[in-house]
């Protein structure tokens, strides 16, 4: 069972049409954060609060399995994403600074642990509370032999870029690049293909947005031009973005205060 609607805006970056699905999820999935793909099925989870699990839905939002996970926590899972191989999810979430233990666990594709990254932000230097942190990070995407993640920056409205092999191990970041999104980056996808990045976030005063790279690669991480689309839902969250095509998008929003998480097929088409 689900419910969906059709919604067209124009709106900036030239001019473009926006049109976009709206799906329901199940009230399980109140705080979903990550979305990455499965065969015809799409993956996501949960951030704080929930067991370690990881939720199969349609690509119509209905639940069709969760699996739990062995010998992993969820402190506050932020992102997952995928090579070949692997899957990588982002433990990363850290919205007053004060977590020590960051990591990104490394999945088999039958969702067996094969080991962890551990993170430390090289400019980080207490873990004092604190409501402006500038090391939070909810968004991460497989680039190559790489893992690359986008910083929550409650302080600049920025976001800081940082790039680690996804090898186990343990790594001290160092920003690689910086963008500015004037917004809070929520999640991240990237297509090798074509060289593109994508990433939702949300202003201050609560509008949604996806953003786009090109050459996000090709250009060595410098002068990185940022695309930016306001998407017109009202009452969302959203937290997570996975690829279709160079126009096409799922994402996926929480939204606390009416219980009604939600999955999202969206087209940006230029005109």
């Amino acid at each position: 069972m689900y419910h969906f609607f059709l919604a067209t805006m124009i709106y900036f970056v030239g001019s473009a049409q926006i049109s976009y699905k709206l799906f329901k999820l199940p009230k399980s999935l109140s705080e979903t954060s990550g979305l990455e793909t499965y065969g015809d099925y799409l993956i996501t989870h949960n951030d704080s609060g929930d067991k370690p699990k990881l939720y199969i839905i349609s690509r119509s939002g209905e639940k069709i399995i969760e699996i739990k996970i062995n010998n992993i926590e969820n402190n506050d899972w932020e992102d997952i994403s995928s090579d070949s191989d692997h899957f990588y999810i982002a433990d990363t979430g850290n919205k007053y600074g004060t977590r020590e233990n960051l990591k990104i666990y490394i999945l088999n594709k039958n969702f067996i642990l094969k080991g962890s990254i551990g993170i430390k932000y090289s400019k980080q230097s207490n873990y004092i509370k604190n409501k402006k942190s500038e090391f939070d990070a909810e968004s991460l995407a497989v680039v190559g032999d790489d893992l690359v993640l986008f910083s929550k920056n409650r302080r600049t409205l920025k976001s800081e870029i940082y790039v680690f092999p996804k090898k186990k191990g343990n790594y001290i970041l160092e920003p690689k690049a910086t963008i500015n999104s004037k917004a809070l980056i929520t999640g991240a996808d990237y297509d090798n293909i074509n060289d593109l990045m994508v990433l939702t976030g949300y202003s201050l005063k609560g509008d949604q947005f996806i953003f786009k790279i090109n050459n996000f690669k090709g250009n060595g991480y410098k002068n990185l031009k940022l695309d930016r689309y306001k998407i017109p839902v009202e009452n969302a969250q959203i937290e997570a973005i996975k690829i279709i095509n160079q126009e096409e998008f799922w994402v996926s929003s929480e939204s606390e205060e009416q219980n009604t998480p939600s999955l999202f097929h969206i087209k940006i088409e230029s005109e």
